[in-house]
């Protein structure tokens, strides 16, 4: 074994580039073959470390020694300027993040989840019907992909539907890699966080059966909940829960439409339908790599030791697409049965709200395709763009037709 510290290969910038929003940045299939684990200098100035291939991703996201909650300390190596505190599930390690979680968790059901599905093919319907009543074309990433998921999650935490407006805004500036100034970033944290102080007030006035509910009563009545957890737990779960599914809605939809009969063959098959969500999202992974984590000491990964205190990124969409776990992994093969995907995390980390995002995208997808069989791209695929400087591969737009 090559027991070498990862020193002498050449630094690359990170984010990498994309040829196209259909393409994952065509770098990672030399970095798996050549160099699993690459030295990257990132938007911060900082240098850290990519790892690609599945079983190294896979390792990274549930090894304790890959830590998040050392990506807050001061001397921390950073992927942005923008410096956040503790105090959220994305940066804590167990057993504060076991806490944390386990509480959310007691709260966030499958029975809330299952409550939730027939408001879910609601929404779905009503937003249907209005693409509908404007004829095409139309860009569902706006009109859809969007709308849907900022109304379950609002929903599921109770958030009024005339607040909603905000959160696209908000939820683009607290994942922004480049996109945004650090002033910029800071500023539309401090509005969200604002927001989110005002409706914990409300709450307490007038409790209801949402999930905010809840976590307020366990700050509150528990004490099991501080307040920065309480604010910083919701902010997560707000954005997480609608950036997450709106970018994978999207871009499963624009899959589909590249592979002609794909979507309408979702229509009355619930068996086809669960495997192809699946493949969708190992196809679509939500971002080009993933939370950075911190090493707490040296950490023998593919042959090469990454130093204590190095910013380590497990990058799904190159794990998602590694030819050694996954035959032919760019095509999209709904019958796939390679085993399981990393889309959601591994490990502690593993995302809390799968079971929710995999309903919606489930709901949507059938729904457009009984709803709309003859749903077609109204633009060639090469001109559909995707956004950049975000940490999620969400399209700029998606004109459709039928």
């Amino acid at each position: 074994m090559n027991d070498r510290t990862a020193t002498t290969s050449d630094v690359r910038k990170y984010p990498f580039d994309r040829a196209s929003s259909t393409e994952p940045p065509a770098v990672y299939e030399e970095l798996r073959a050549q160099e699993p684990v690459a030295r990257v200098v990132f938007p911060s100035g900082d240098e850290g470390y990519v790892v690609s291939r599945y079983e190294d991703v896979r390792t990274v996201l549930g090894d304790a020694r890959f830590s998040r909650a050392a990506t807050v300390r001061p001397d921390a190596p950073r992927l942005t300027t923008v410096r956040f505190e503790s105090g959220g599930l994305f940066t804590m390690d167990p057993p504060e993040h076991t806490r944390l979680r386990a509480l959310v968790s007691r709260e966030f059901t499958p029975r809330r989840v299952e409550a939730m599905l027939p408001r879910i093919e609601a929404v779905t319907s009503e937003l249907l019907d209005a693409m509908e009543a404007r004829k095409g074309p139309v860009d569902l990433a706006d009109a859809f992909a969007a709308p849907l998921p900022i109304a379950v999650i609002c929903e599921l935490l109770g958030v009024p539907p005339r607040d909603r407006a905000d959160f696209g805004t908000w939820s683009a500036g607290i994942l922004s890699i480049t996109a945004h100034t650090q002033e910029e970033v800071l500023a539309l944290r401090g509005s969200l966080f604002q927001y989110l102080n005002g409706l914990v007030a409300a709450k307490r006035e007038n409790p209801g059966e949402d999930l905010l509910s809840a976590l307020v009563s366990a700050h509150d009545e528990e004490d099991r909940l501080s307040g920065q957890e309480l604010l910083t737990m919701l902010m997560t779960l707000l954005v997480a829960g609608y950036e997450t599914t709106a970018s994978v809605l999207g871009n499963a939809v624009f899959t589909l439409l590249r592979n002609p009969g794909s979507l309408a063959a979702l229509a009355d098959d619930p068996a086809r339908l669960e495997r192809a969500v699946e493949e969708l999202l190992r196809v679509n992974p939500i971002g080009d790599g993933g939370p950075l984590r911190v090493t707490l000491e040296d950490v023998e990964v593919a042959g090469t030791v990454i130093p204590e205190g190095s910013a380590v990124i497990a990058s799904v969409c190159a794990a998602n697409q590694d030819g050694l776990r996954f035959p032919d992994p760019e095509a999209y093969c709904p019958a796939r049965a390679d085993g399981p995907h990393l889309a959601f995390g591994h490990g502690p980390h593993f995302c809390l709200g799968a079971p929710l995002a995999r309903a919606e995208l489930r709901i949507a997808l059938s729904a457009l395709a009984r709803r709309l069989p003859g749903l077609r791209l109204a633009v060639p695929a090469d001109q559909v763009r995707m956004r950049t400087g975000l940490m999620l591969n969400r399209l700029e737009a998606l004109p459709v037709t039928w």
